[in-house]
């Protein structure tokens, strides 16, 4: 295997479905396989828990977010004793290098599909949790969403604001001479799926946590 990934919390290495298993079940096919790794700094038992936990959410959360039409990794198998998810392997190039070759036009319609997986995902009660264009693929035409390692279950206006105030962020740090324009796509797209309210709101909260932020950073300095 070839490890091209790693965080604080797992390794990832890419590798053959027949490499991985040693058995020719999908001849050829490449996967993903994330590790996480044990932590020696914690109790054995409590990184134990806290391991297969994470990775049993996360399984979850795939599959949920499948069922809801998004477009991300299928898992293949879940290995609780080693912590480890074997999920497919989304060949393809990476958005955030993408949007930056593309003529303004096509990058905005590729931005509000970016809403409308983000709304699905959303309407599936789900918040991704680390929304960038490094973790979005361009494959065949369709966008992927992948590195589902900081989402969850969660439905709340709140959940749902920071996912998106995060992708802002990203988008002003990552595509600052057009992320206006491509984040007003995005909340055209969001809303598609959502509906205009459900929109309107996370806006709003979007507004709220920027508020917030800034507030925090005036106390801050005094």
């Amino acid at each position: 295997m070839e490890l091209i990934k790693q965080g604080a919390e797992a390794k990832i290495y890419a590798a053959y479905f027949d490499e991985y298993f040693g058995v020719e079940l999908l001849p050829g096919e490449r996967v993903i396989v994330k590790h996480r790794i044990p932590k020696g700094y914690r109790i054995r038992e409590i990184d134990e828990r806290l391991r297969k936990e994470r990775t049993v959410r996360e399984a979850r959360i795939l599959h949920r977010a499948k069922e809801a039409g998004v477009n991300c990794p299928y898992v293949y198998e879940v290995n609780l004793r080693d912590t480890v998810i074997v999920m497919e392997f989304i060949e393809g190039e990476r958005l955030k290098e993408y949007l930056e070759a593309i003529p303004m036009e096509e990058r905005l319609s590729l931005c509000r599909e970016v809403g409308r997986q983000i709304g699905m995902l959303h309407s599936a009660g789900i918040v991704h949790g680390d929304l960038t264009t490094s973790n979005m693929i361009l494959r065949r035409g369709s966008i992927y969403l992948i590195d589902f390692g900081l989402a969850d279950f969660d439905s709340t206006l709140e959940a749902r604001g920071v996912d998106m105030h995060l992708l802002k962020r990203a988008m002003e740090s990552t595509h600052y001479m057009w992320f206006e324009e491509g984040f007003e796509e995005v909340l055209k797209g969001y809303a598609e799926v959502m509906g205009e309210a459900a929109a309107s709101e996370v806006e709003e909260k979007i507004v709220e946590i920027e508020n917030r932020g800034r507030y925090r950073e005036r106390a801050w300095t005094g």
